[in-house]
């Protein structure tokens, strides 16, 4: 009776374990592979799912980094930080945040402020979550191309719908389109906002494959040996080469680093990417 009983549980199980994905179509509205398993770490990878299924341990965490300027980020050989700008978006963010989880790594995500007014909960989810939160502005303008005084505005406007938002403060701005100027920069600094740099760009937003974008952003990486990495939440293809990405780092030794803003008792004038420091 017990062998019989065993039986139809297993039977039940391998039933329920039987169910297929549902094949995603190519993401052909934006204009713009195998799976490494390390040893030690079961994998399951489900086809082109955009968020595919991973179990068992992993060591690509790194370290905790406090910075109150740039300057401070000093990234070692073998580290990097993974930012998402754009988002959030429902549907996308959302899958990006689950395999970062998967994955035990926090990411920086650079929101645009009308994008987090309309989608509160999941802005405040990513900062639960643990991540870095920072401003890419209100609408993603062009600050080059907007008069001084308005482009400030387009930031402060943006760093305070995303304040309200997630529910925390907003730390760091990447400039939308990395368009900038000396004045702008210096500007942002004093308002106790770091400026984030980009020193590998994914380029995830061109209408290529997911495996293309993971190959080139290993390639550049393996030129520098370090860096800051651009990616959007915002698109299909960044989400289903995710996984494969972050296998591909823990694979050869990588650490994502956490990236924590560290308040200073004096207006921040100091200015730098991850490799480079200007004091103006």
């Amino acid at each position: 009776m017990h062998r019989f009983f065993n039986l139809s549980c297993i039977a039940l199980v391998a039933a329920l374990s039987a169910c297929s994905t549902t094949k995603q179509a190519p993401d052909t509205s934006i204009k713009t592979s195998s799976v490494i398993a390390p040893e030690e770490r079961k994998l399951t990878y489900a086809g082109d799912d955009p968020a595919p299924r991973m179990t068992g341990w992993h060591r690509l965490a790194g370290r905790t980094l406090e910075v109150s300027s740039l300057a401070d980020l000093k990234l070692q050989d073998k580290e990097v930080i993974l930012s998402f700008d754009d988002g959030p978006i429902p549907g996308r963010t959302d899958k990006v945040l689950a395999i970062l989880d998967r994955f035990g790594v926090k990411g920086a995500f650079m929101m645009v402020g009308e994008m987090a007014e309309m989608h509160p909960a999941l802005a405040r989810k990513v900062a639960e979550d643990g991540n870095t939160i920072g401003s890419h502005t209100y609408d993603h303008a062009n600050l080059t191309s907007l008069d001084f005084d308005a482009a400030i505005a387009e930031v402060v406007k943006g760093e305070l719908a995303v304040t309200k938002a997630t529910g925390t403060d907003v730390s760091f701005l990447r400039f939308p389109y990395l368009a900038e100027s000396h004045r702008l920069r210096a500007e942002i600094a004093m308002r106790d906002l770091v400026v984030m740099d980009v020193d590998i760009d994914s380029k995830d937003y061109f209408a290529i494959t997911p495996a293309s974008v993971t190959q080139r952003t290993m390639d550049l990486l393996h030129k520098r040996g370090r860096g800051i990495i651009l990616m959007h939440d915002i698109h299909k293809r960044t989400a289903t080469m995710l996984p494969t990405l972050l296998s591909d780092l823990e694979a050869e030794g990588y650490k994502v680093v956490t990236l924590k803003f560290k308040k200073t008792q004096a207006p921040n004038n100091v200015l730098a990417s991850a490799d480079l420091v200007t004091i103006r």
